[in-house]
């Protein structure tokens, strides 16, 4: 099974990349956000806890996301694997992650890294805010919010993986083509049986 944890800052463009490795490698895309939209619009119990941390503010905690992937996973029993997307964002979830899976007979085969400098990240984010219309994306203060947090509270996921052998990284900036053909280089290295 291959399972990938795609990761990157805001605007590095997991999103463009998690369809194509999708598509490339038949995995089964989990992302954390489509996961509590989901469980909150069909009000299931999980939905309505979330929410209930949501509506208050505060962050959902673990054990309930957890809960939720742990549902999906196995809505799945026959997938080759998964794109993990918006999680893990902390050890303690990247902790809780290896736990779920174990139980699963399975693991993450790597951390997929895109690379992007801080300059080019604000570049795209305003970009696609101007061709998106999303809020977020045309406010340079809330970007740069965005960018801080990600560096002070998910970048250390990376020490985790990389103690565990399973990180890599590769240059976010570039064609899509080219950076999508190195990530299939670093899967295919990983994980032999894909070749």
């Amino acid at each position: 099974m291959l399972n990938i944890v795609l990761f990157g800052p805001p605007g590095a463009g997991k999103g463009t990349q998690s369809e194509k490795l999708i598509d490339k490698y038949k995995l089964t895309h989990l992302s954390t956000g489509d996961i509590f939209r989901a469980n909150i619009k069909g009000q299931t119990e999980l939905g309505t806890l979330a929410k209930s941390y949501m509506d208050k503010g505060q962050l959902v905690p673990d054990e309930v996301t957890i809960k939720m992937l742990e549902a999906e996973v196995n809505k799945n029993p026959n997938s080759n694997g998964f794109i993990f997307d918006g999680f893990p964002r902390t050890q303690a979830q990247a902790e809780a992650l290896d736990k779920l899976l174990a139980s699963k007979n399975t693991s993450i085969t790597l951390m997929l890294a895109l690379e992007v400098e801080e300059v080019e990240l604000k570049k795209r984010l305003l970009l696609r805010g101007k061709d998106s219309g999303r809020a977020d994306d045309q406010n340079p203060d809330v970007i740069q919010k965005r960018i801080d947090v990600y560096n002070s509270e998910t970048s250390p996921v990376k020490d985790f993986y990389t103690a565990q052998g399973k990180y890599k990284g590769t240059n976010g900036i570039g064609e899509i083509e080219e950076i999508f053909n190195a990530l299939c280089s670093i899967i295919n290295a990983q994980n032999k049986i894909f070749k």
